[in-house]
């Protein structure tokens, strides 16, 4: 063996030699194993601007345990049972993603097995040490777009309070804002989602290397998440307010160019030169106290729960196996399906030509099934009805998934807001080609649950998987175009479900299981 690699072998201490070498040879095998969710999450990492920031969080995360070196190698690391139940628990989350389609759920189970393992090998007290390392973890999964619809709600409100109070004449109608300049759309690209999930990322490294006092870093946190939000709106409002005397087009070309790192930066630059003078940690003070940490009564007895080497691998793997199993039988569920089915007859209805003004036809990809048609009465009352019917809900055909249901990808229209409520069901308002305003109400069925909620249908689904029942979904979408002087797309919409009945039971005869 060469004398340097001798050397730092030597450096380590004699207890941590054998404990990095299993964790790292289990953290390789989780990786191999695991690889198509570590692979679709540094996709997003590197292709989705969103998650840019991201690809500095494992960088971050080994300065953060190598800060936490010297005192660790104070500690001894020791393999603990108990470790086994953070697994489990891992697994399952892991498992929970993979049965009902969600990536998110299936990428943060991916990430957490990383995490459980170090308590499973190295132990409570070693794992009490590198706790804010192991929770900085959660970063690497890519969330924050299931808040993209709230955040242009927010944004479009700020944006035309501010426009209002700059004394500019505004209507807000869901993300879109009238203005003499034009109309303008709070897009999703605008929510500022990504400025915001990076800043909470920059937030939580910088209140636990910055500060020891618990007040002052979940008030630096607070300001990290309000600060962006409005920020955000008045980064809009700037582009409305500029379009007043430059027009919307150089308005908005000039926000492009300086919205990005440059605003993110100054926000940032704002947000430290605020929080620096209540910076508390002294630069000679440890990150983690090793005395401390050996000292606690309740980590000593914690660490008492050993389990031998072997024990706790072949109990990882154990677990790691059954929940691939598992997955992978959920997978292959598929109820039988109806060879061909129809839009039924509906009393004081009648089907017409599909003559949309602007074409909309929902996406259902991975559905058996696909019916799309216009239903007219004779009071001047017009419906689209959407059905699509699945064999099962996995991977490639969720009804719930992203891009589905009534507002395409990469077509002419937008979300506006939400619509009218109706009875188990999601209420959306459409806008094509700024112009054009459409109103869809989505319903899903399996089994005997009727939900317009994207996460109590994953939950059915969830329930069905655990137990390896096959069960058809069916996804209605009943929607209608907002007549400026005929009648209105909720009064159309209310009239048709009246004459169909229940949803539930309609849909179920559609896909003739009744």
């Amino acid at each position: 063996m060469p004398l340097e690699n001798r050397s730092f072998l030597q450096a380590i201490p004699a207890p941590w030699r054998k404990a990095l070498l299993r964790l790292a040879a289990s953290w390789l095998a989780l990786l191999a194993v695991f690889h198509a969710d570590w692979t679709a999450m540094a996709r997003q990492w590197w292709d989705i601007s969103t998650y840019n920031h991201v690809l500095l969080i494992p960088p971050i995360i080994g300065w953060l345990v190598w800060q936490r070196r010297g005192e660790l190698a104070r500690l001894t690391p020791s393999c603990w049972w108990p470790g086994l139940l953070v697994v489990a628990g891992a697994a399952f989350v892991w498992l929970l993603g993979g049965i009902s389609g969600l990536d998110l759920a299936r990428q943060a189970g991916a990430v957490a097995l990383l995490g459980a393992v170090v308590p499973l090998l190295l132990g409570p007290q070693v794992t009490a040490g590198l706790l804010f390392p192991l929770c900085y973890m959660a970063l690497l999964v890519p969330f924050g777009e299931e808040l993209v619809e709230v955040l242009q709600t927010v944004t479009a409100k700020i944006t035309v309070a501010l426009t209002h109070f700059s004394g500019i004449p505004a209507r807000i109608d869901g993300v879109f804002i009238d203005t003499p300049a034009g109309l303008f759309e709070v897009a999703e690209a605008c929510s500022g989602v990504k400025f915001l999930i990076a800043m909470f990322a920059f937030g939580a490294l910088a209140a636990n290397v910055c500060f020891v006092r618990w007040r002052r870093r979940l008030v630096f946190m607070g300001a990290c998440i309000v600060v962006p939000i409005l920020a955000n709106g008045a980064r809009a409002w700037g582009t409305i307010y500029a379009a007043q005397f430059v027009g919307a087009q150089k308005a908005a070309g000039f926000d492009h160019i300086v919205y990005g790192w440059i605003f993110f930066a100054l926000v940032l630059a704002a947000v430290i030169a605020g929080g620096w003078r209540f910076f508390d940690r002294p630069l000679d003070v440890p990150m983690i106290d090793a005395a401390r940490i050996g000292a606690s009564p309740f980590l000593s007895r914690m660490a008492t729960a050993t389990i031998a080497a072997t024990g706790a691998l072949l109990g990882l793997a154990a677990l790691v196996g059954a929940v691939l199993c598992w997955a992978v039988m959920a997978e292959r569920l598929a109820a039988p399906l109806p060879a061909a089915i129809d839009l039924p007859e509906v009393p004081g209805w009648h089907r017409v030509d599909y003559a949309p003004t602007i074409w909309w036809e929902p996406r259902a990809g991975g559905a058996g099934h696909r019916l799309l048609g216009r239903y007219a009465d004779d009071r001047g009352h017009a419906v689209d009805v959407f059905y699509a019917l699945y064999a099962g809900q996995g991977e490639g055909r969720e009804a719930g998934g992203f891009g589905e249901g009534a507002l395409m990808p990469s077509s002419p229209w937008a979300w506006q807001g939400k619509g009218p409520d109706f009875a188990d069901a999601r209420s959306e308002r459409l806008l094509g080609h700024g112009a054009v305003e459409r109103l869809a109400v989505t319903w899903y069925r399996t089994g005997p649950v009727t939900t317009g909620s994207n996460s109590r249908l994953k939950l059915a689904v969830i329930a069905d998987h655990l137990l390896l029942r096959a069960r058809p979904t069916a996804m209605l979408i009943v929607s209608a175009e907002e007549g400026h002087h005929g009648p209105r797309a909720a009064d159309a919409i209310g009239r048709f479900l009246a004459a169909t009945g229940s949803p539930g039971p309609w849909m179920d005869r559609t896909a003739k299981l009744r």
